[in-house]
């Protein structure tokens, strides 16, 4: 073995220094060429590969006494391995790396086909054949050579290769076994009825072998053995009369097999019977229905939407609503049950079950229900948003197709895009948030409009319809706003136009072939035309309005479309309007918030912005502000607790109180005296007295999530209008009884187009006319505008499409008239 004549110091603990008697082992003269049994690289333990060439030892190795070790020098031999070869010239290296790659290849090629038929035996089933191999690729990395010692490994290889094949011969027989018992399981978990069939089988089977059993034992003929065994095994008790020890042993042995076989059956039957009664209790069964209502999801205005459903059908004798959710079917009909409403002969049907999965929507009929609606899931937008439309998806991925419409609840105006561009044609959308909002700026500058929308959205009044009428084809639109005595014309369904639906059309637009009239009726089956009525027109006692005047106006909370909300406000009020915006989002990040949804602050013509900064249920922070000067207030849902809405209403009735409170202290006490009225049966004394008196200064719309919560402000009266998701239930509810209706809120709620208002009387008539509510109609029409209802001055609530239109009577100039005319 050659050294590095000069060696250098090292740092390694590995490094050894050979004694001169090793050195001196080796002529210096000569260097003989010796195959080493290990690299001079350090070596680096890699994953035995499958296909990694095997080796075994040659039968001939010569080795000169002058090249090996000497017996004496054989401690040096384990040492040898730990010398650091780094230091030797390049040269050596290669040609001693050469050397040793021809002697693996020597030693490979004469084992390699013995552990290939090893490995092949083996069928590579088990790490230990793996470890073997492993154990073979060490030992050439070191320098064992004496052949002694190579025989004595090998043979220990051989035998545990021997004992490897062998314990691979019992891992073959167990897996058998196992793969037998997947299959019987696949059987009886793939084929319905493998239990039955499998119980049939051991039947006949205990028949056939009692049969042959008896006919050995007795002198009877087979046929009446194998019917003998049948009785046997019907019936536990007829082997009571067999005679002799064979006989009575095997009846005795069929009985208790028929004993057994028929506590399976049992089983079987309780079983069966278990799981259908399970599978129904838990909404599995699939709903056989067809034109019924399908509703999607589970939120808090699933109870006004059943209800105004309901109402809906009770023309009809009631109808069908399947309900499917995520949740548990008894859970649901519990809660449905807890709904305090009459459902008018409607069926409400419950199934549990996941819009995403279509064998849950077949499961519920999709593909026969006349509507689908797809409630908002209460909690985050974005996400409630995503799962509609993902459920949409699905809505459009049924094979069978869709008989109805789908309408789509969302929380995201900015969604509404990619719902109707997944959808097509079959969706309408509803979005929930924007439609509060606006109404809630349009009842803040029309106190009163709130109640007028639940009356049009609801199904307990008077709502919309449209129906084709060929009697008035060639009809001026003046002349049909006076041919129904039960209903009001508000637009045409022009057919010429596509169906596009014409709201509020000039005069003398002239009804033609396939034309249909859309009306405000209490029914569809409630109303017809007649022959026309003699109505005196008139002359209107103004010819203008009067200028707007400035309004302030004041927001209390945070709602995600702001931005939305000020440009309305802005294109609708005077200019030189106010409007003040408190809450607890700093000036800084409000700016930012109202930039990044698209407002320029800059461009605002009519309105300026007040920021204040607070929260709105601590009373300090709200006494800061100039609450009696404001002529509306509106309290919005705020932001940071929308997603609760418990949470969301409790902070809007602590600020509602508080408003009102303070409201009422500021109030001064001789006008308070003055314009203090009779409010329900609250004395004047009381603390919601003296709230009632300061809300004739100031009107305050409340937006309430939760539909009780409504009803506990509407009974104390502290607020004069409360908005709350029964409104977008309504909503929802006619659009899923028409679809085309949604084009006529779409255009209500919209920024331009026409909307509704409420007009003073002194517009239309004078002091003490007397006048029929369709000659009012008639002037209306010189304003281009339509009449659909009125509330006299003394009274709580607005009259929608007043019955007995041709009577005559004495009206008020602090009467107020309902119509629909284009935005101001």
């Amino acid at each position: 073995m050659s050294l590095d004549p000069d060696p250098s110091p090292s740092t390694s603990r590995d490094w050894f220094y050979p004694s001169s008697s090793f050195l001196s082992s080796t002529p210096p003269s000569k260097t003989p060429k010796i195959p080493k049994r290990f690299s001079a690289i350090p070596r680096i333990s890699k994953p035995y590969l499958p296909d990694s060439r095997s080796w075994k030892p040659s039968t001939h190795h010569s080795f000169s006494s002058s090249n090996s070790i000497p017996h004496s020098d054989a401690k040096y031999a384990g040492i040898r391995r730990r010398i650091d070869f780094a230091r030797r010239s390049e040269n050596t290296q290669r040609s001693d790396a050469s050397e040793v790659v021809s002697g693996q290849r020597t030693d490979n090629s004469a084992v390699s086909s013995a552990v290939s038929r090893d490995k092949t035996a083996s069928g590579e089933r088990f790490n230990g054949l793996l470890k073997v191999n492993d154990l073979e690729v060490n030992l050439r990395s070191f320098n064992l050579v004496e052949p002694f010692c190579l025989n004595k490994i090998f043979d220990q290889l051989f035998k545990l290769n021997v004992r490897l094949r062998e314990c691979n011969i019992i891992a073959e027989e167990v897996s058998l076994n196992k793969q037998l018992e997947y299959r019987v399981d696949v059987f009886l978990s793939v084929h319905p009825y493998a239990k039955p069939l499998a119980l049939l089988v051991a039947t006949l089977l205990l028949i056939c072998l009692g049969g042959l059993a008896l006919f050995g034992v007795t002198d009877d003929s087979l046929a009446d053995c194998l019917w003998l065994s049948w009785t046997y095994v019907a019936d536990s008790g007829n082997h009571t009369n067999s005679e002799g020890i064979g006989p009575r042993l095997v009846s005795v042995s069929i009985s208790f097999g028929g004993m057994l076989i028929f506590a399976m059956m049992l089983g079987l039957v309780s079983d069966a019977i278990s799981e259908k009664f399970d599978s129904l209790r838990k909404g599995r069964s699939e709903v056989v229905e067809k034109n019924h209502t399908l509703i999607l999801g589970w939120s808090d205005k699933l109870g006004s939407l059943l209800n105004q459903l309901a109402i809906a059908n009770a023309s009809l004798g009631g109808g069908t609503i399947v309900v499917m959710a995520e949740r548990d079917k008894e859970e649901m009909e519990l809660d449905i049950g807890k709904m305090e409403f009459d459902l008018k002969g409607t069926s409400v049907i419950c199934r549990s079950g996941s819009p995403l999965i279509l064998a849950d929507l077949k499961k519920v009929s999709v593909s026969k229900a006349r509507a689908v609606i797809v409630l908002a899931e209460d909690g985050n937008a974005d996400q409630s948003d995503a799962r509609a439309l993902r459920t949409v998806l699905s809505l459009t991925g049924v094979k069978e197709g869709l008989r109805g419409h789908i309408v789509v609840e969302l929380s995201d105006l900015d969604n509404e895009v990619l719902v109707k561009l997944v959808g097509g044609d079959l969706v309408e959308t509803v979005v929930a948030h924007d439609v509060i909002g606006r109404l809630m700026i349009q009842c803040a500058r029309q106190p009163g409009l709130a109640q007028i929308w639940e009356d049009i959205l609801g199904f307990e009044n008077c709502e919309f319809y449209i129906k084709r009428w060929p009697q008035l084809d060639g009809m001026q639109f003046e002349d049909v706003l006076i041919s129904f005595p039960d209903a009001i014309p508000c637009g045409v369904k022009a057919a010429s136009c596509g169906g596009k639906i014409i709201l509020n059309p000039n005069d003398s637009y002239v009804l033609q072939e396939g034309d249909e009239v859309l009306v405000i009726a209490e029914d569809d089956d409630t109303y017809s035309p007649t022959t026309l009525p003699m109505v005196w027109r008139g002359s209107l006692p103004k010819d203008f309005f009067g200028p707007k005047s400035p309004e302030k106006i004041l927001f209390c909370g945070w709602r995600r479309d702001m931005e939305d909300m000020i440009m309305v406000l802005d294109a609708s009020l005077a200019h030189g309007s106010e409007l003040w915006m408190f809450n607890d989002v700093p000036e800084k990040e409000r700016d930012k918030k109202l930039i990044d949804g698209g407002l320029d602050i800059s461009r605002l013509t009519n309105i300026i912005l007040v920021n204040r900064e607070g929260n709105a249920v601590i009373r300090r922070h709200l006494e800061s502000l100039p609450l009696e000067s404001f002529d509306s207030i509106l309290i919005l849902a705020d932001e940071s607790v929308e997603d609760s809405a418990i949470q969301a209403d409790s902070r809007s009735l602590a600020t509602l109180l508080l408003i009102r409170d303070i409201q009422a202290k500021r109030l001064p006490y001789r006008e308070a005296m003055v314009t203090s009225v009779h409010r329900g049966s609250f004395s004047q004394g009381s603390w919601i007295g003296e709230m009632q008196q300061a809300s004739d200064k100031s009107v305050i719309i409340s937006e309430i999530l939760d539909p009780r919560t409504k009803n506990l402000l509407s009974m104390s009266k502290i607020s004069d209008y409360v908005l709350s998701n029964e409104l977008v239930s309504m909503a929802l509810a006619m659009v899923a009884e028409d679809r085309q209706i949604n084009d006529v809120l779409e255009e209500l709620f919209a920024e331009e187009g026409n909307e509704m208002h409420i007009r003073q009387a002194d517009l239309y008539l004078r002091e003490g006319e007397e006048l029929s509510f369709y000659e009012i109609i008639l002037r209306a029409r010189q304003r281009r505008e339509i009449l659909i209802g009125y509330r006299h001055a003394n009274a709580e609530k607005a009259v929608i499409n007043p019955p007995a239109k041709s009577e005559r009577r004495r009206w008020s100039l602090n009467d107020v008239f309902v119509v629909i005319a284009e935005k101001e």
